[in-house]
């Protein structure tokens, strides 16, 4: 199968699904004679946001800037957490509940806390955006670590490597693949980390952008900063699965069937 068919066959159903249902949503707003300020169709929220597109991009980057630093301040403490965790299984097991409590928190009772403890500049945003994202790819990295086979780490111990040689050899990439599943799943929430910490406080931002839309009864350009929110969203997850590519590129031939 070449390239083109192959990539296709990857996303061809979704961008059908997609279709369809935005198909759906354009008769029925057609239709049924319901109110543009009830629902809007998607031609009328394009239309809106090509319209409003300076006013949503000056309002993006501040999201996307909070959603990048917050990402890799949580990617970059979750992965030395999860080398101290592996050393050290006391430390381990004192921290592991502490974090999971930490994910019972709601986030619509800590952001304003947040706020109020940090201001309402960028440090609380990269914060939030940071605590709802480390958990998965903290927890993946930790059962990677976990999944080494013991053949491999014993060899490696007869041949005099070090505890931190085999961690870097074995352990380490035994746990890739569990750290970018987690990665794929973090990245999906740190968007919508942003745009919520921006609702708890904040002058720009897609999450102000729709706070002011909604209360101004906008709804279709409360649709159209979903839909940016969702791009950039859909982009953040198509770069992590570049990078894991880029990473575990025995990957791919593994995945492709036999000649």
């Amino acid at each position: 199968m070449s390239e083109k068919a192959s990539f296709m066959a990857r996303t061809g159903p979704a961008a059908l699904a997609i279709a369809g249902l935005l198909l759906a949503w354009q008769l029925y707003a057609d239709l049924s004679g319901i109110s543009a300020t009830t629902l809007p169709s998607p031609t009328r929220v394009a239309q809106q946001a090509w319209i409003q597109r300076q006013a949503l991009f000056d309002n993006a980057v501040p999201t996307v800037r909070a959603t990048v630093l917050g990402f890799g301040c949580s990617l970059t403490t979750a992965f030395l957490l999860s080398i101290l965790m592996d050393f050290s299984r006391p430390l381990r097991r004192a921290l592991f509940p502490v974090f999971i409590v930490s994910q019972t928190l709601p986030l619509v009772a800590i952001a304003p806390l947040v706020v109020l403890w940090f201001g309402f500049g960028l440090v609380p945003k990269i914060m939030l955006v940071a605590l709802v994202t480390f958990f998965p790819m903290l927890v993946a990295l930790v059962q990677g670590y976990e999944a080494t086979e013991k053949e491999i780490v014993q060899l490696l111990h007869s041949m005099g490597a070090s505890r931190w040689r085999t961690f870097w050899l074995a352990r380490l990439p035994s746990a890739l693949p569990f750290f970018f599943a987690g990665l794929r799943i973090s990245i999906t929430y740190a968007v919508v980390g942003a745009i919520f910490a921006e609702y708890a406080g904040a002058a720009k931002g897609l999450g102000i952008y729709i706070l002011n839309a909604k209360n101004n009864f906008r709804p279709d350009l409360v649709l159209a900063a979903v839909g940016v929110s969702a791009t950039l969203t859909l982009v953040l997850f198509g770069i992590t699965v570049l990078v894991q590519r880029l990473a575990m590129p025995w990957l791919r031939f593994e995945q492709e069937p036999s000649r």
